[in-house]
């Protein structure tokens, strides 16, 4: 008896032991990530995303940055095409960049908190967290939590996110729409948390140079904190001289009309570009070098042969009642060529494609709109103009009539036959 009293407490022991080592329930995952995301102080990621939107699956390396309280450093790259994009945070406001063309855009915006990010980690924690209805599992060494998705994409339904058991990040993101289509997957190949960045991580003019030294963003792609004073330090006071010029306030589509000439200000007026000469743009009396002059004019036949190779692009898609009305060639006053489409029917509006040949910094005021490839601007009150770039390539969508939506949905379009 006292045998059999003995071998039960050995295996109701034996059982404790074990439920203490077995699965975590998802309420105490859940209690544990709300702890990291109130500890988080930054970090550092990179994977590659995939947007099955179109006719084909598009890849984009992405790597983000994050500093406390609310610092992002957000890199887009299409790899195949040597295209990145960046999207910046910092206490001046948040802007897009564009290094290739030198162009940046500035959102009166307080992105991401009302945009959430597949990539980042506080939308996908955010995410676990509000949805009381979310599914838990346990796969290998991961987390998965099937939850609600919450993106400025409303055709995005439902998420799974696999977590990291031992540090709590990301794995691996897969975005459905309401019939279980994956529509949008981010996988992380490397995550780490407390990264320190140097000064100028989060400083506009330092990463508008930094996609143009390859070999110096590498460098401060494995080590953020160092290595980057180079990449960080190669913008010239020309460009930042562009930036500090521009006037935030300025927004050459709100009182444009529909006829307006693209690439012109409201009033018909070219965008002032700074003289050659000094980097401040005043006049220089002394004549250039042997060496700078073959240098700006080896500058010049590049920029003039990117604009003269020029290939517009159609949307695919065309709001019900929509057709095509005409397209009209335009050259610009310093030579670079552009093309007018218009449309008309349900909606009436106009879409605007050029190369340009040289851009400078401009700081414009707008909002934010995720078009899944890159950015867009939206400007304008009752005329709206949706602007963005991609390979070098400049459109601005105008409309009064034009949805939101149906803005995004054309832009996307026009972004997918470029991938083609």
């Amino acid at each position: 008896m006292r045998r059999m009293k003995w071998a039960a407490a050995v295996v109701l022991c034996v059982a404790l032991v074990l439920a203490g080592c077995g699965s975590r329930s998802a309420e105490s995952v859940v209690k544990d990530l709300d702890g990291v995301l109130d500890g988080l102080k930054s970090y550092q990621g990179k994977g590659i995303m995939t947007l099955h939107t179109g006719q084909q699956p598009l890849q984009y390396e992405v790597e983000v940055w994050y500093k406390k309280p609310s610092y992002y450093r957000v890199a887009l790259t299409n790899a195949a095409k040597d295209i990145t994009q960046i999207v910046l945070r910092n206490d001046e406001g948040v802007f897009v960049l564009t290094p290739k063309l030198k162009k940046s855009f500035r959102f009166q915006s307080d992105w991401p908190q009302n945009q959430g990010q597949v990539y980042l980690y506080q939308t996908l924690v955010q995410s676990i967290l509000l949805d009381n209805s979310r599914q838990f599992a346990i796969d290998k060494d991961s987390y998965v939590f099937d939850v609600m998705a919450n993106y400025q994409n409303g055709s995005l339904a439902r998420q799974k996110i696999w977590i990291d058991q031992k540090t709590y990040a990301p794995q691996r993101v897969e975005v459905s729409d309401a019939n279980a289509n994956v529509l949008v997957e981010m996988t992380f190949d490397q995550f780490r948390f407390d990264v320190v960045f140097d000064d100028k991580a989060f400083d506009m003019n330092a990463n508008l140079g930094v996609a143009q030294q390859p070999e110096e963003q590498e460098k401060s792609a494995d080590a953020p904190g160092s290595g980057e004073d180079e990449a960080h330090g190669g913008r010239g006071e020309s460009d930042r001289k562009a930036t500090d010029d521009a006037a935030p306030g300025d927004n050459p589509d709100e009182a444009a009309t529909e006829d307006a000439v693209p690439g012109e200000d409201a009033d018909g007026a070219k965008p002032e570009k700074p003289a050659s000469g000094n980097p401040d743009g005043t006049e220089s009396d002394e004549p250039a070098a042997d060496g700078e002059a073959a240098d700006g004019a080896d500058d010049t036949a590049d920029r003039t042969g990117a604009a003269n190779d020029f290939v517009p692009m159609e949307p695919s898609y065309y709001p019900e009642g929509v057709a095509l009305k005409d397209i009209t060639d335009v050259t610009l006053t310093d030579g670079g060529k552009g093309v007018l489409m218009r449309f008309t029917g349900t909606y009436n509006y106009t879409l605007y494609q050029t190369k340009p040949k040289d851009i400078d910094a401009a700081l414009v005021p707008g909002v934010m709109l995720d078009l899944g490839h890159t950015w867009g601007l939206l400007s304008g009150d009752v005329l709206q103009t949706l602007t963005w770039t991609y390979q070098g390539y400049e459109y601005r969508l105008t409309s009064a009539e034009l949805p939101e939506d149906e803005m995004v949905k054309i832009a996307r379009s026009v972004l997918e036959e470029m991938e083609k």
